[in-house]
């Protein structure tokens, strides 16, 4: 059963008839809702900063093999999941607290033909229903701040991760401007569901459990260009009806312009990281 604060999340993320609204938005695009390609659904399953691009460059940065097991924590609608399946042959476990989202994860494994290759659960990253040492890799994609209990889910990936097993994370953190984030942004409507952590907090809390970070890389720059690329595209052109917005609703034009201002006043940074599982 779902928490008071587990249950808010789930309805900031995914509204009543996200399905349905879904299907209709594709028939009317021209697509059949049953027999679709990774492209086709990209500009509403790849909802973080970089979309498809972002996940290539972190998929290439952790050198993630055919054989390996993937473990996608928060993976929403399932976009990097699938990414990563048809494009590097990898197996893929996705998890997300939101049973909307796995849902609609598991109707475009189907569509796409991607489904014998990616599994999406509706679980919660803190209590994976893994066993002890069963994946190779973990990847995470602007999850860290929706997760209240951060060392309980250190635990949890520490875990679940084979021996010299890998971390992916590219995450949101913790600028160094103190000033509260101006809201709502695509994680939160209200500050309850924000749970930032300082890079240095992050780097100290997967040190703690054993993970040996290779390298970190800041790409707020390149983040905040490519989200102000696109807001500039969507003003300018005919506009799509295929957008994030089907999903955040409403709210996602000032979603999107208070992100832009977090991010140029260091309310926020973007960053990938790599670590590497070490002994206990």
């Amino acid at each position: 059963m779902s928490s008071p604060y587990q249950a808010s999340l789930q309805q900031h993320y995914a509204p009543a008839q996200l399905i349905e609204h879904l299907r209709e938005t594709l028939i009317a695009e021209g697509l059949n809702p049953e027999q679709l390609t990774p492209d086709d659904t990209a500009a509403i399953d790849q909802l973080h900063l970089g979309g498809r691009h972002a996940s290539r460059q972190l998929a290439q940065w952790g050198d993630i093999q055919q054989e390996q097991q993937v473990l996608d924590i928060g993976c929403g609608p399932g976009g990097a999941s699938r990414l990563l399946a048809a494009e590097l042959g990898c197996q893929v476990i996705g998890v997300d607290l939101t049973p909307r989202f796995i849902e609609m994860a598991q109707w475009l494994n189907k569509a796409t033909g991607l489904d014998d290759k990616v599994s999406c659960l509706t679980a919660d990253a803190c209590q994976l229903p893994l066993a002890d040492q069963s994946v190779d890799v973990i990847w995470s994609q602007h999850t860290l701040m929706n997760i209240e209990n951060q060392p309980r889910l250190m635990h949890e990936i520490r875990r679940v991760c084979k021996p010299q097993g890998r971390l992916l994370l590219h995450e949101i953190v913790q600028g160094d401007n103190p000033e509260p984030l101006l809201l709502p942004v695509p994680w939160a409507r209200e500050p309850a569901h924000s749970h930032l952590m300082t890079l240095d907090t992050l780097s100290t809390q997967l040190e703690a459990h054993h993970w040996q970070i290779n390298a970190i890389e800041d790409i707020s720059e390149n983040a905040l260009q490519w989200r102000q690329k696109h807001l500039e595209r969507e003003s300018r052109g005919q506009p799509t009806i295929l957008t994030p917005q089907l999903i955040f609703g409403p709210d996602f034009t000032s979603m999107t312009h208070n992100l832009i201002h977090n991010l140029q006043s260091d309310r926020i940074r973007i960053i990938a990281l790599h670590a590497q599982l070490g002994e206990a």
